[in-house]
């Protein structure tokens, strides 16, 4: 049987799902919890400036764009295994967090960022009160 291939076809499709593009960015990992009153949420961004992050909320929309630059071109490339290019995630923030005061930390490639939980969200006690006059259902 004969396949007919585009091997120029396959290095593009492979090209822009690790680097992304201008249009469609490529993807950065995440972790995200719930620990205590915050929500907290990793975001993996190696060898990212943290003058490229940009980070923004509208509405309930948190999104965050970075770019990665490769090394200077004159140098002559032996491997090149990192992805290089824009990366781009957005995350849609429930009711229940305060996007308000939310903070944001860049440590060791990692941009950590912190919402607090909303109070009307928090768990409360209800307090139960036993009705004095109730009337009881025989079976």
């Amino acid at each position: 049987m004969l396949m007919r291939t585009d091997p120029f076809r396959e290095l593009d499709r492979l090209t822009e799902a690790m680097l992304g593009t201008r249009g469609r960015p490529a993807v950065m990992p995440m972790e995200a919890y719930r620990d205590d009153n915050h929500f907290v949420i990793h975001l993996d961004l190696p060898g990212v400036s943290t003058d490229s992050i940009d980070l923004t909320v509208e509405r309930n929309v948190l999104t965050v764009h970075a770019e990665r630059t490769p090394q200077t071109e004159s140098n002559e490339r032996i491997v090149a295994e990192r992805p290089h290019g824009v990366f781009s995630r957005q995350v849609f923030l429930g009711d229940t967090l305060d996007a308000d005061n939310l903070t944001a930390d860049y440590d060791a490639g990692v941009l950590t960022i912190k919402l607090p939980v909303a109070e009307k969200a928090k768990p409360r006690k209800v307090e139960i009160t036993g009705g004095q006059g109730r009337k009881e259902i025989a079976s």
